[in-house]
């Protein structure tokens, strides 16, 4: 069959798959830095985060948030941002180029975009080890996860990559996997942590077990995600 790729498009459909995930420059960086601008907007709108810098903000948000009142603020932040007429297109044209060449052309896109924060040593806002399809998302979906800040080490997220994922396969659903802890602790030695640079992105695949763990760094975590997939691609429950 001949294909009309270029070389860097090969280059990254064989790296999406053989790992499962790529780790790329944004597309369109005035469209993230949008995002950011706008996230900053309604953050000062916040009592404790007047006059604080757009940067401190984010990476220092748990010096001036109250751990009990995470949810309560990440829920209206995002729903206040989802609002926002112009948000979708801005989301998608960060990863635009590398979704059409992994999903397709013909695209359908989640309603909401996600957000998640991450406040150092608070055990509050994990997710355990997971794959989206085991809750009923269609395998045919690409996740694209875009970091506000730089994500590192227990600051990002970590996931079990494609080369990986055939050594465990079978184990994944055996009856001796009795938690996700337990599975955690099966994998751990072949999981991937994805460092990831404000202005980069992960697009992965969401049948790969992924998640996080306690932030044991001394900044906050704020990353979005948001699920792609073909017009033409099956469909799941959800």
């Amino acid at each position: 069959m001949v294909n009309f790729l270029d070389k860097s498009e090969e280059k990254i459909s064989k790296e999406f798959l053989q790992n499962g995930y790529i780790i790329k420059k944004i597309d369109d960086l005035s469209s993230l830095n949008w995002i950011k601008k706008t996230f900053s907007k309604i953050l000062q709108t916040k009592r404790n985060f007047k006059n604080i810098s757009q940067d401190q903000a984010l990476d220092e948000t748990h010096n001036h948030l109250n751990k009990k009142d995470l949810n309560k603020f990440r829920l209206d932040i995002i729903n206040k941002l989802n609002l926002k007429k112009e948000l979708r297109k801005k989301y998608f044209n960060c990863a635009k180029s590398y979704l059409e060449l992994i999903v397709g052309n013909e695209l359908v896109m989640q309603k909401k975009i996600n957000l998640s924060i991450q406040l150092p040593k608070d055990n509050s806002s994990l997710l355990d080890v997971h794959a989206d399809v085991w809750s009923g998302d269609s395998p045919y979906e690409a996740v694209a996860w875009i970091p506000l800040v730089n994500c590192f080490k227990t600051k990002s997220m970590y996931i079990l990559p494609f080369s990986k994922y055939k050594k465990y396969e079978k184990k994944l659903f055996s009856k001796k996997i009795k938690n996700s802890k337990n599975l955690f602790n099966k994998i751990k030695k072949d999981l991937k942590w994805l460092n990831v640079k404000y202005g980069e992105l992960i697009i992965f695949n969401q049948c790969l077990p992924h998640g996080n763990v306690v932030n044991k760094t001394n900044e906050t975590r704020w990353s979005m995600n948001c699920r792609f997939k073909s017009v033409y691609s099956p469909y799941a429950d959800k």
